[in-house]
């Protein structure tokens, strides 16, 4: 992975499925890219292989390091919903357009899907449901991060990397399932 000062260093990505509502990682991998753009694709394939028992997947939250329109395009291909920010945006600037009065426009005529999720997520619907996003997987990377200390790898190699990985989050997982318990 390309270092900030120049050079480039031996990293990973680890990349998590968080269910909105247990909060419990539902899949995770491992990828040596530097762009999460590159990550939607491998992550609603592996989606498709859960169990059914599990559930169904609706939508998928994603900041706004996950968007383009090909991954947009994709998570229509697989029947979920996307809910992917477009830009940063300044905080609470809708709510002040919404006090400023100012009406929602709806999607175009003959809006394509990008155009369709970016009316979608002004909405307040959309944004009801993009704002589960940073109470959802935010709060399992802090977990990870600063409660059960994991803050890099310490094997070398791609495959040792994925299993530690997947220690980490199964590590996750059941201290999580214990909380539920309780």
């Amino acid at each position: 992975m390309p270092q900030s000062g120049g050079g480039f260093v031996q990293g990973y990505n680890g990349q998590a499925r968080v269910d909105s509502d247990s909060m419990l990682i539902v899949g995770q991998h491992l990828s040596q890219h530097t762009n999460d753009k590159q990550e939607v694709i491998p992550a609603l394939e592996a989606l498709e292989e859960l169990p059914d028992t599990i559930g169904t997947v609706h939508g998928l939250l994603a900041d706004t390091g996950y968007f383009s329109a090909s991954n947009v395009k994709q998570c229509e291909k697989h029947t979920i919903v996307p809910y992917i920010c477009t830009h940063r945006e300044k905080h609470n600037r809708w709510l002040d357009k919404r006090l400023a009065g100012e009406p929602l426009e709806g999607p175009p005529d003959g809006a394509d899907t990008v155009e369709l999720m970016k009316y979608r997520l002004q909405t307040d619907a959309g944004h009801e449901i993009y704002a589960k996003r940073k109470s959802t997987v935010e709060p399992v990377c802090g977990v990870i991060k600063s409660v059960m200390g994991f803050r890099q790898f310490l094997l070398r190699g791609v495959e040792s990397a994925q299993g530690e990985w997947d220690l980490v989050c199964l590590a996750y997982n059941l201290k999580k399932l214990h909380a539920l318990q309780a």
